[in-house]
């Protein structure tokens, strides 16, 4: 008897600390990857990237600008966690403008994200 209630114990405690551990488990990160690439569809390193938070296309009116350069290979990655946690916590999408710009050529595009997801876009730079 006395085993039994042991067993059940040690269960009971083994079940409520996996329930924890797993409700402590951190989010994914919620990324805006965007490539950059030339008129003639080249990856293009050292582009400048600008997203700004589209507030009359979102439900929340939080502002949000950042720039970045593109990498070797061609792409930025906008780490966009930040902004979810200061929007509404039951606004789940957000839409950003896209202006790219490297010499004297330019792009502009759109890009929509999903908290906990990554978003990926290609801007083309034209002359």
């Amino acid at each position: 008897m006395m085993r039994r209630l042991v067993n059940k114990i040690v269960f009971s405690g083994a079940v409520l600390s996996v329930l924890v551990l797993h409700s402590c488990k951190d989010k994914d990160p919620s990324v805006a990857k965007i490539y950059v690439r030339s008129a003639s569809n080249e990856l293009l390193a050292d582009a400048s990237v600008v997203i700004i938070a589209d507030i009359d296309g979102n439900e929340s009116t939080q502002e949000y600008v950042d720039t970045l350069i593109t990498n070797g290979s061609g792409f930025v990655e906008f780490n966009l966690s930040d902004y979810y946690s200061k929007i509404d916590k039951n606004i789940k999408v957000a839409k950003f403008d896209i202006i790219s710009r490297r010499s004297n050529a330019e792009g502009f595009g759109t890009i929509r994200t999903r908290i906990n997801t990554t978003a990926v876009e290609t801007v083309k730079l034209i002359k």
